[in-house]
């Protein structure tokens, strides 16, 4: 195993799980629940806002969920960690593994907050804290013409949830995976029918 070859993806992982937490710190130490301050007109705010559950302040199944979604989240960066590894051995496209990264940091990032949050602040047990929101984007705030079949003068706002850093990187390793997985698919198929037969077998075999 190379570690030079690591260095970059375990920096990137930790610089993105460092600002998240650092973030989520300076808003859960600084802010009320429900405080709000404009940091870029009325397009980009800081709200604080906790939830139980997924990402974008979505909910999951009561306490009982909570646990299950953090268990399901430490196996999934398990996994996909060793699948890391193999991309990596594999000197598969850099900003396709950067991708991954960014997946398992924003991962782990809220495995934190679930985790540890509840003692740390101490208001509930280990696995049932808190997920840490702040970043808040109502770039469209409009009221729907009364003219349209349907939510007629209904209020409009895009973009409602509230997320984090975290969410944030999950989102954006998952758009550069999928811009990539095409040509990142055609490099290990013609790597595969590049090789000599017996590399083949082992290929074939390792997969």
């Amino acid at each position: 195993m190379n570690l030079k070859n690591y260095s970059i993806p375990f920096t990137l992982l930790f610089v993105v799980l460092a600002i998240d937490q650092y973030v989520k710190f300076y808003i859960k130490n600084h802010f009320y629940l429900g405080e709000e301050i404009s940091v870029a007109g009325e397009w980009f705010k800081l709200h604080f806002t906790e939830n139980y559950g997924m990402a974008f302040g979505l909910e999951f199944g009561g306490k009982t969920g909570k646990i299950f979604l953090t268990v399901f989240r430490i196996i999934f960066v398990g996994v996909i960690g060793y699948y890391i590894k193999t991309l990596i051995d594999k000197q598969t496209k850099s900003w396709y593994i950067y991708g991954w990264i960014l997946i398992v940091a924003g991962a782990l990032g809220n495995i934190v907050d679930s985790v540890f949050y509840g003692v740390y602040f101490g208001y509930d047990s280990w696995f049932h804290g808190r997920v840490v929101d702040m970043l808040y984007f109502p770039i469209i705030q409009t009221t729907i013409p009364e003219s349209w079949p349907f939510w007629a003068g209904e209020e409009f706002e895009f973009f409602r949830p509230v997320f984090n850093i975290a969410d944030a990187a999950i989102s954006i390793g998952f758009v550069i995976i999928l811009l990539l997985q095409k040509s990142v698919t055609e490099a290990e198929n013609q790597q595969l029918h590049e090789a000599p037969p017996a590399e083949q077998e082992a290929q074939e075999e390792a997969n």
